[in-house]
């Protein structure tokens, strides 16, 4: 293939740091972050929930910066998987890649069942927990976001900006409603007596709502700055967040009854109601920006797994369809697969129930498997920051040698935190989750095992040689 045929297949660079900023920040969903998950958190830990989210954004924040050094030495659409073949071989990167399907697609259904319910909670109340609507709701979802997706890279960021500014100016109206209200609040505050195992579990759970920020990693081929703002935009990402997170939970849990938060399936709704707003209809108003959060997290988390599974097209991992991008530069195979595949989940989830506690333990792991991928990126950067970051083929292009020993430092203790918490929650889900939890992680772990040792076939290999050389000389 020619030069200019290589290159009219690219990714179409397109967004500035501003750009990658909002794209982070509205991946992570702050409303639907925070109403889909305080619930759980809280019945596991109680007021310890505000410990937990702090435990785990140590990692994850830690982690916002090793992304930065890897994007800044390897910006690509494979972000996690590249960055582990060029350091660690192709076949931790093949086990790399197939987490990252894992960590993806387990996120995807979760946030899709929620769009509908709480769409249907906002226009028809009386739908909600109607099978049939739900999956009719959830598929003009899935029809809204195939739209940015298939359009290319900068209709996707400026649907995304519009969500956001909705999402962001109702949190700060409702933000402002809740600290009015804060001297007048007589809480009723749920304690566990034995919370150890409580935070671990909560600190999973909480996972699940510090990632999203790391989209702009797999947006770094699509950035006009490739080497110097994918990373950056993450790190403001996963740091308004946490600000988000630490303002809004403990307004909720000081304001509102702990057994009411604890088996609320919408905490934001329910801790709305029992403010003194003076605002009609405000239950119904918080429905607004927890929807335009859920929204744009539905696309952009198809957003990461879509460029993760062009990225493994292109180099031969997948079939090279994947690879192939429309007249919009935007993937359209592996976007339509992706959300066809969710879909498709979504059916079974609420149609099939025999299934239904399958696929409910299955995307229950969504957050061990973020906690994995993130860990590997740890190790990743632990080995690449030790042995291979001063050789002349990845600095030939630098004036001066520089290092980074404090990063490398940060990265191998976060790596071992985030291994600490991965064997917590072994011992911790069978009991509190599911028995059939451990089985399934296992299971799964062994597919990726068999997947990443698998010997390729010459026409792989070949892929894989020809995409790396085209990316070292810049043809990518």
């Amino acid at each position: 293939m020619s030069m200019p045929e290589k290159r009219s297949q690219r990714l179409r660079q397109t967004f500035n740091l501003l750009d990658l900023s909002s794209l982070s920040i509205s991946s992570v969903a702050p409303a639907f972050s925070i109403s889909a998950t305080t619930g759980i958190m809280i019945g596991y830990s109680g007021i310890y929930s505000l410990l937990a989210i702090l435990l785990i954004a140590i990692p994850f924040i830690v982690s916002s910066f090793t992304f930065r050094t890897l994007n800044r030495h390897f910006p690509s659409a494979g972000a996690s998987y590249h960055w582990s073949t060029r350091v660690l071989g192709k076949r931790i990167g093949r086990f790399q890649g197939w987490i990252l399907l894992l960590a993806y697609f387990s996120s995807i259904p979760p946030i899709l069942v929620p769009a509908a319910q709480y769409t249907l909670a906002l226009i028809y109340p009386h739908g909600v927990n109607q099978p049939l609507l739900e999956f009719l709701v959830g598929s003009f979802w899935i029809g809204v976001a195939m739209l940015p997706l298939l359009s290319g890279a900068r209709p996707t960021a400026l649907i995304t900006q519009v969500f956001f500014a909705v999402e962001i100016f109702f949190l700060i109206l409702f933000a402002i409603l809740g600290i009015m209200a804060w001297p007048h609040a007589h809480p009723s505050l749920p304690v566990e007596h034995s919370p150890v195992g409580g935070i671990f579990l909560t600190m999973i759970v909480a996972s699940t709502i510090m990632d999203g920020w790391e989209i702009d990693s797999y947006a770094s081929e699509e950035s006009t700055q490739p080497n110097r703002d994918p990373g950056v935009g993450g790190m403001i990402g996963a740091l308004f967040a946490l600000a988000i997170y630490l303002l809004f939970v403990p307004m909720m849990i000081w304001e509102t009854p702990g057994n009411a938060l604890a088996g609320s399936a919408d905490p934001l709704v329910t801790w709305i109601h029992y403010l003194p707003t003076t605002i009609p209809h405000a239950t119904i108003w918080m429905l607004v920006p927890i929807l335009a959060s859920t929204a744009g997290s539905l696309w952009l988390t198809a957003y990461i797994l879509i460029r993760g599974v062009y990225a493994m097209g292109r180099d031969g991992l997948l079939s090279r369809r994947f690879a192939k991008l429309n007249s919009r530069q935007a993937p359209s195979l592996a976007t339509a697969v992706v959300l066809m595949a969710a879909w498709a989940v979504m059916a079974l989830q609420l149609f099939v129930h025999s299934l239904n506690v399958f696929f409910s333990i299955v995307l229950s792991t969504a957050g061990f498997f973020l906690i994995f991928e993130f860990m590997l990126d740890n190790i990743t950067a632990t080995v690449f920051l030790w042995r291979m970051h001063h050789r002349d083929q990845l600095h030939e292009k630098r004036d001066r040698k520089h290092s980074h020993r404090i990063m490398l430092m940060f990265s191998s203790f976060t790596s071992f935190y985030l291994l600490i918490l991965l064997v917590a929650f072994l011992f911790l889900s069978g009991r509190a989750i599911s028995p059939w939890v451990n089985p399934i992680l296992a299971g799964l772990l062994l597919a990726g095992f068999l997947y990443a040792v698998k010997k390729p076939s010459p026409s792989q290999m070949q892929e894989s040689e020809n995409f790396c050389q085209q990316y070292d000389e810049g043809i990518y």
